[in-house]
């Protein structure tokens, strides 16, 4: 099925536990809240408290089943972190039924030969490196479940590099190959699926930042570009791993 084509049922996600990551606002936010108002649990993750929790009453305001929230800020955050995360979808949830990577920056917009070097290793470790250890971290919890999926966000200057993306064209593709990767390695699973989503261009704040001259109703709202999402965190992507799709 053509995910763009995709209309889910009210409550394709009932009893799912699913974690987003960069949920405060954007398209984390959006994706948050298309899950619960289709049933889903939502774990809520993201750096600012405030972000989180009115997230969190969005979702209760609209009926949705009760999310959670953990904090966590990835510039800075451990090994403990990430095993107090795990530990606790363990004793609250027992499984988890998806896990979303959104969370991402965009750094600079420069040549390679003016990328600033440690804002380099910046964007690689947030938007490489912290899906990779989270998922990593997770795995376990994701096994327990009868159906999970994976989802890493992508980018068009993730399958083809263009001027000026730097350091956040190249997590992209990193991005790309860690999917693939893991896609077959969980393939024989068969329970356990992977793949990536490129929303496009979106009304973002990362969005105003790549294009400050942009007209914002130039591009989609977020709310308007979840079916896919659901598509690849539900039931009707059984069987789909290891692709790389687009919303627009």
């Amino acid at each position: 099925m053509e995910p763009r084509r995709y209309t889910p049922a009210p409550d394709v996600l009932r009893d799912r536990v699913i974690l987003i990551t960069g949920a405060g606002q954007g398209l984390g936010r959006a994706a948050s809240l298309a899950c619960a108002a289709h049933g889903a649990t939502v774990v809520l993750v993201g750096r600012t408290q405030a972000r989180l929790e009115k997230v969190y009453d969005e979702i209760q305001a609209a009926g949705g089943p009760e999310p959670a929230i953990a904090v966590m800020d990835f510039r800075k955050a451990g090994g403990p972190e990430y095993l107090s995360l795990a530990e606790q979808l363990e004793g609250t949830y027992g499984r988890l039924d998806g896990l979303l990577h959104n969370a991402g920056i965009l750094g600079q917009r420069a040549p390679i030969e003016h990328y600033d070097v440690g804002t380099w290793h910046e964007v690689l470790h947030i938007n490489l490196t912290i899906p990779f250890v989270l998922t990593r971290t997770l795995l376990p919890l994701l096994r327990k479940a009868a159906d999970a999926s994976i989802v890493f966000t992508s980018s068009s200057v993730g399958r083809r590099g263009r001027a000026y993306w730097g350091a956040y064209a190249v997590s992209k593709f990193g991005i790309e190959g860690l999917s693939q990767v893991l896609a077959d390695e969980t393939d024989s699973s068969g329970h356990i699926r992977v793949n990536c989503i490129n929303p496009g261009g979106t009304r973002t704040a990362m969005r105003r930042a790549a294009y400050p001259g942009e007209d914002p109703a130039a591009v989609p709202d977020p709310a308007e570009l979840m079916n896919p999402y659901l598509f690849l965190l539900g039931p009707a992507s059984r069987g789909v791993t290891g692709g790389t799709f687009d919303c627009q």
